[in-house]
């Protein structure tokens, strides 16, 4: 069974409507669920009360500047990928985009199929071969149905590696038990599998692989 893919949740903060709106549509076309608002104070509130894949930030924005938004959401544990999409290219602005904890930077005018190609990078798993997802000190072989590390391997039921496989591939996400359900279950189960996985998992990985979060699902474990 191949792991169906979710749809990469993003959020956009630009302050032009009609490049907020174009923007917006072409993520949605190409398949990222996207939330634009259009000042720094909503992005500020969105980008804390909810859980982000990647986010895509103006830097001349009103209310909260770009910058310092990037800023006040990682010192308040927003983990997620950040994108500067804007038109301030030296340097010097450059260096404070990523100093503030963006991971990249595109100067308009931009060339959309680049835009695309940076998130897409961003989204990517770090570390591990091809085929491979970082677990901890571990590696999951995709396909394979096992673990390897320094300590040896670890085998895995088909549902155990399926479920592991969509937490490995968010490794910030925080997933519902309902998507949980979608992405690595047969339809005929309950929502009662993915605890029993979850358990399953620990017992053969250890408590510290899959974080629970109370009121609203499961994440890969940050010491995993």
């Amino acid at each position: 069974m191949t792991v169906p893919s979710l749809r990469p949740r993003l959020l956009l903060v630009e302050d032009d409507p009609d490049l907020s709106q174009m923007l917006a549509e072409l993520l949605d076309e190409e398949g990222y669920a996207v939330t634009a608002v259009r000042d720094g104070q909503a992005g500020l509130h969105r980008g804390l009360v909810d859980e982000w894949d990647v986010l895509v930030v103006d830097r001349g924005l009103p209310g909260i500047e770009g910058v310092d938004l990037v800023t006040r959401l990682r010192s308040r544990g927003m983990a997620a990928p950040v994108l500067f999409l804007t038109a301030r290219g030296t340097v010097a602005d450059r260096v404070e985009g990523l100093d503030a904890g963006a991971q990249d930077y595109v100067v308009k005018p931009f060339d959309v199929e680049e835009v695309l190609a940076r998130l897409r990078a961003l989204l990517r798993p770090v570390g591990g071969a091809a085929g491979e997802l970082v677990v901890g000190s571990r590696r999951l072989v995709v396909g394979e149905q096992r673990l390897v590390g320094d300590d040896g391997e670890v085998m895995l039921s088909g549902r155990e590696a399926r479920l592991l496989e969509v937490l490995a591939r968010r490794p910030t996400r925080v997933f519902t038990r309902d998507e949980l359900l979608d992405a690595a279950f047969d339809n005929a189960d309950t929502l009662g599998a993915v605890d029993t996985y979850v358990y399953y998992l620990r017992r053969k990985l250890g408590k510290s692989v899959i974080d629970t979060v109370h009121g609203v699902g499961y994440r890969l474990g940050a010491s995993s």
